[in-house]
């Protein structure tokens, strides 16, 4: 049920409109609230209401002091969500009544009315845009107003920052090592922290460059595509032919009903005798299950090929052959296996004894299967021995490529194509490429262009490491399905960015420290972008708010905040001013960017930084800097304020 301070309202059919304004065009969590906040801002901001300070204006600072994932970006997210916070914030009767019994007791009752009549329309929103990237230090999000409503922001506002903006990140690193050419999916609603969690990983793993979920929520509201095959259990279910209800598919364009089963079984023997294999290590309950699957999703097949786990490996791993060997295509290649039973979507091992050199089977495709001299005088330059390759892989996966592609072939007959399958588990890179070499030696037996080009999807697991290991291999993949290291953010939980006040009643505050980190960079700040000739972003400023911006084609001199020879002179070709004000006098003052918008922002953003800037390994530091003023003035304060030792 949606909270009484949730202005969105979701209606019967489905849509959703917002009850203030045009651009609120997604539902507002009705957790987000007032009262999602640490007891001790309220119990500051009584504090603060008891010492008359109601009327003291004060300036915080949102940031964060290192990027994430050991990399040099942070892509920033999360804005949308804290202006709809900011436009719905306000304490309700139950929340009042509520706080009358949680905080402790003595508390003035006029302290409640004050709370009860708390809006943030005296408060003025700064923010870099969603969707940019950003660097430590640099402020995010900037609040000026009265000191008790901006206090009062704070915890909201930093969860709804730090999750969204790391997510985002991983994300957009994602895709980074994964290449534009690969469609990626987030899979990991039933990993994620809960379920706010999972709809927060599937709206900002979107934003990072993701191409679409599995989460059907998420669809609803963000409009994010939702894609989906099935499980194993799938598969599973069936245990027969017999099994099959309904076997007969109507031609797409004639309406001409023929049985799938039968045109499946027909070309499973053909396939057989072209691949080499015997129709015996092809499971009949697997083919039901394909050839139900197929009827149900004519136009949109495609299908789990491992259903009993493709980690069911030769006796021995496979090996170059030597030039005076017989190719297995030629009928002298044999190999041993034990087969590994599935059960809905659990794997059980029959003790199969994994080679003790396995990890060969990590080598890049071409180098640990190259062709035997038979095959190389017969087949095209660029194929492997496929045949020879399927019979050194486990009966599992044999099965499912055949029983799949004989489906295929059947829907083909009546005016559908396939859209390929789904590996879950194994040597990915040697399974795709085995799968590929297979579609594209039967689109030559079948006279179909199309076959040679059916999508192969990844999932098991996968990390970034995965993708660069699989980038080396030369794997055949075309999606990625990624779950639990994406939206858990295994490699760093949290961004860490933090809320300082900066400034009250236009008096400087400096946050000291013996760690040099955590010393905030004190007073009211404006934030550019300078860039070089090649169009490339150099460095980003900080200066006093007081201070002239820097102007292309002028000398700028630009400084470590806080080591003394760190300096440089900077002559930009183009200089971007990164805050906008987003809230201000009760109201959103910019029009909001659709999802898509933030989406496309994101790439935008991500190049105008150098590759070394993005790089995996070691990236170079972006720099990140302060007005010679700013220098000077933080310096200044430091040692106005920073205590003055005794030796005795």
């Amino acid at each position: 049920m949606m909270s009484s301070n949730n202005s969105v309202d979701l209606l019967e059919d489905g849509a959703f409109a917002a009850n203030k304004n045009s651009w609120n065009r997604y539902y507002q969590n009705s957790v987000v609230q007032p009262l999602l906040t640490d007891l001790y801002q309220i119990t500051m901001a009584y504090a603060y209401w008891k010492s008359g300070k109601m009327d003291d204006h004060a300036v915080f600072d949102l940031f964060f002091r290192t990027n994430p994932f050991q990399g040099e970006f942070t892509i920033f997210a999360g804005l949308e969500e804290c202006l709809k916070f900011m436009e719905n914030f306000h304490y309700s009767e139950t929340d009042v009544e509520y706080l009358k019994h949680a905080l402790p007791q003595g508390i003035e009752e006029e302290f409640f009315d004050y709370l009860s009549q708390l809006t943030a329309k005296d408060v003025t929103l700064y923010a870099i845009e969603e969707g940019s990237v950003a660097f430590p230090r640099i402020p995010l999000i900037k609040i000026a107003g009265p000191l008790i409503i901006v206090q009062l922001l704070e915890t909201t506002l930093l969860t709804l920052v730090n999750y969204a903006s790391l997510m985002a990140t991983n994300a957009a690193r994602y895709r980074m090592v994964a290449g534009r050419h690969i469609n990626l999916l987030e899979f990991g609603l039933r990993r994620a922290q809960g379920p706010d969690g999972g709809l927060s990983a599937s709206k900002y793993s979107y934003i990072g460059g993701f191409d679409g979920t599995s989460n059907v929520l998420a669809g609803k509201l963000f409009n994010i595509p939702v894609k989906g095959t099935h499980a194993h259990a799938y598969i599973t279910s069936f245990t027969g032919i017999q099994e099959l209800k309904t076997r007969v598919l109507a031609h797409k364009e004639t309406g001409d009903k023929r049985d799938l089963l039968e045109l499946a079984l027909q070309y499973r023997g053909q396939l057989a005798k072209i691949l080499d294999i015997s129709t015996d290590e092809s499971s009949e309950g697997e083919l039901a299950a394909m050839v139900s699957f197929a009827i149900a999703f004519p136009d949109g097949f495609m299908a789990l090929v491992d259903t009993y786990d493709v980690k069911s490996l030769p006796a021995q791993p496979p090996t170059a052959a030597e030039p005076d060997q017989v190719c297995p295509e030629n009928g002298n290649g044999t190999a041993d296996e034990e087969l590994l039973v599935g059960n809905g979507d659990d794997v059980v091992n029959y003790e199969v004894e994994m080679p003790e050199d396995s990890e060969e089977l990590m080598i890049p495709y071409t180098e640990q299967h190259p062709r035997c001299s038979n095959c190389e005088a017969n087949a095209r330059e660029t194929r492997p021995c496929v045949i020879g390759h399927l019979k050194a892989v486990g009966k599992c996966f044999r099965s499912g490529l055949l029983n799949f592609c004989a489906v295929a072939l059947a829907l083909n007959d009546q005016g559908y194509r396939a859209v390929g399958i789904r590996i879950d588990s194994g040597d990915l890179a040697y399974l795709s490429c085995l799968s590929r070499e297979t579609f594209e030696r039967i689109s030559e037996r079948f006279k179909l262009t199309w076959f040679s080009k059916l999508t192969i999807v990844a999932s098991n697991d996968i990390n970034e490491e995965t993708i660069l290991s699989l980038n080396e291999q030369g794997h055949k993949i075309d999606c990625f399905g990624i779950g639990t290291h994406l939206v858990t953010c295994q490699r760093q939980p949290a961004l860490g960015c933090v809320y300082k006040m900066v400034e009250i009643n236009s008096q400087p505050r400096i946050k000291l420290s013996q760690d040099v980190a955590k010393v905030t960079m004190p007073g009211n700040k404006n934030v550019f972008r300078l860039y070089g000739a090649d169009g490339h972003a150099l460095i980003d400023l900080l200066q006093r708010v007081d201070e002239s911006p820097p102007e292309v084609g002028q000398k700028v001199l630009c400084r470590h905040p806080f080591q003394e020879s760190k300096r440089a002179y900077v002559i930009p070709t183009h200089v971007e001013a990164l805050y906008k004000v987003y809230w201000a006098d009760g109201r959103v003052t910019q029009a909001m960017p659709s999802l898509d918008e933030v989406r496309e922002r994101v790439q935008n953003s991500l190049k105008t930084l150098r590759q070394d800037h993005k790089r995996t390994l070691n990236p170079t530091p972006y720099k990140v800097a302060v007005s010679d003023n700013l220098y000077n003035f933080i310096h200044d304060l430091w040692l106005q304020n920073a205590p003055i030792g005794e030796l005795s």
